[in-house]
């Protein structure tokens, strides 16, 4: 059995240098580095301890067990997982690539999706946030860069006016200034006072819904299409031997949200249109010779203008608030002759912001509690406080009847005014703004998923691992803490990680050289 790290007390605490030098000086560094090397790189593994028992697979016989008091350090390590790049960068850079190949796996196939889904009609649609009060942003009329990443063109100015004057909290109504990309006041309103936050919030929480109407919308206006152009339905026998009728084409799609700097959500969505095989109904085939790509890029619009949400009534407004796209709608196609949309670069930008949140509004926090809410959400406090703020108060208890109206004197005494209203979930979403939902989504049918992924990278690691094929692991394990036992530790084990990350790398730069020197040889 390896030797404990001996970890000094607070008032004799070593330094990180002195802490790596007692690791890598120990006999069992070795092993150590090998032992955490599945949560290497990682900024929080989780530690873990119990029994690990190998199990014959045919028999259930237990051929070995393990308890972690025999491993380094009398615990188990384990990746955190954590998708968001400024929580863990190396489980979100581990995570990108999945959402990486998730999406393009859609685009191009492979990994179980047939290829000829390349051919199919694909669109890449953006749609924004309505305005909720006018906010500083950075406008360039005609970019003359040659990378938008590192866009360095002279914007225009803010908001000009002829006639600069004052909002009715006597704040400027015009901003001449020319903003840089990473300007602080990008996104933050002209007046605090005149923002309607409530409504942003309210707009962040019913997105997804709004998005689900959308893409219901986007299918119907297809399947109209096909039937002005006689295409008729197909007939699918369901489990029960009936028959049931359904357009000849359906849409596939994969969706990030991107959390925008004024802290409102838009969304970036690849729309696929496939076909309907009535033999095969989960088959992928292309869609009907009478349906192009312009009938698809005319259903997003069409959809996007009509389809909107109202609220439920709320005790702050009865009326409820409308759900809606904004005017900025942007339909492109994919591989298009002007090169500007690849298959690559499309599946690259997605995956960039699964591993995002709300960095961009420079706001960062766990999930909040009545015990941690004053620390950031207040009335009279800046852009983001205040959208806290507004979470927190729309989302209050209140005293509604069984129909969801204004509850009379008689209902508040038995409600005790702890009713949940239909917006309480703003509570639960108040770190993230209000928004609820996953900034990674796809259709059921768009590509492969990422448990698919996880068993591959698993099934290689095991087969690169001298565990016998026939053999499981069954592990009885009990959390006990989060992190690395010390600052030292930390370090040796993310820069292995580091190191391997940079090999894998190199290597695969390697063998893709040598591959295009053979077919140039050939």
């Amino acid at each position: 059995m390896s030797t404990p790290l001996t970890i000094c007390r607070p008032g004799l605490a070593i330094g990180r240098d002195a802490q790596v030098l007692h690791r890598a000086a120990s006999p069992e560094f070795s092993g150590w580095l090998e032992h955490t090397r599945p949560a290497g790189g990682c900024s929080r593994p989780i530690r873990l301890t119990g029994t690990i028992a190998a199990v014959d697979r045919n028999t259930g016989r237990i051929t070995h067990r393990l308890h972690t008091d025999e491993l380094p350090d009398r615990t188990l390590y384990k990746a955190c997982g954590n998708r968001r790049e400024s929580v863990c960068p190396d489980c979100a850079w581990l995570y990108q690539g999945d959402a990486y190949q998730v999406v393009c796996r859609g685009l191009t196939g492979g990994k179980g999706v047939p290829d000829s889904v390349s051919r199919h009609p694909v669109v890449f649609a953006t749609f924004t946030a309505p305005s909720f009060g006018a906010v500083h942003h950075r406008h360039v009329v005609r970019h003359t860069c040659a990378s938008r990443q590192r866009c360095d063109c002279r914007p225009a100015p803010c908001r000009a006016r002829s006639t600069a004057g004052t909002c009715q909290h006597g704040q400027p109504a015009a901003c001449f200034a020319r903003h840089d990309a990473n300007d602080p006041r990008l996104g933050q309103p002209l007046c605090l006072d005149c923002y309607d936050h409530a409504h942003q919030v309210v707009w962040n929480y019913f997105s997804g819904e709004l998005w689900r109407r959308t893409k219901q919308a986007i299918e119907r206006h297809l399947a109209a299409r096909c039937r002005q152009r006689g295409i008729p339905k197909l007939g699918i026998v369901t489990a029960s031997s009936e028959v049931r009728w359904v357009p000849p084409v359906r849409v596939s799609h994969g969706k990030v949200a991107e959390m925008q700097c004024r802290a409102a959500v838009h969304f970036h969505a690849l729309l696929r249109l496939d076909g309907v095989d009535p033999d095969d109904p989960g088959a992928l085939v292309p869609p009907p010779a009478g349906i192009t790509l312009d009938d698809l890029e005319d259903a997003v619009h069409v959809a996007a203008r009509q389809i909107t949400v109202t609220t439920p009534a709320h005790p702050d407004r009865p009326q409820g608030w409308l759900i809606a796209w904004g005017e900025q709608v942007d339909v492109g196609r994919i591989n298009s002759s002007d090169g500007e949309l690849t298959d690559g670069k499309v599946a690259a930008y997605l995956a960039k912001y699964a591993t995002k949140a709300t960095e961009a509004t420079g706001h960062c926090s766990t999930r909040l509690t009545p015990a941690t809410i004053d620390d950031y959400a207040d009335p009279g406090g800046d852009h983001v406080a205040r959208l806290i703020d507004a979470c927190w108060h729309l989302g209050r208890p209140t005293p509604t009847d069984m129909t969801g109206g204004a509850a009379t004197a008689d209902d508040r005494q038995d409600s005790l005014d702890t009713t949940p209203n239909v917006y309480s979930g703003l509570r639960r979403w108040a770190h993230m703004l209000g928004f609820g939902g996953h900034f990674l989504t796809k259709a059921r049918r768009y590509s492969v998923t990422f448990v698919q992924l996880r068993d591959i990278r698993a099934t290689y690691r095991r087969e690169e691992s001298d565990v016998p094929a026939d053999t499981i692991s069954v592990g009885t394990l009990t959390y006990i803490g989060s992190g690395w036992l010390t600052e030292g530790d930390a370090l040796l084990a993310n820069t292995a990680a580091r190191h391997r990350r940079e090999s894998s790398r190199v290597g695969r730069e390697e063998l893709a050289h040598e591959a295009w020197l053979t077919g140039a040889a050939a």
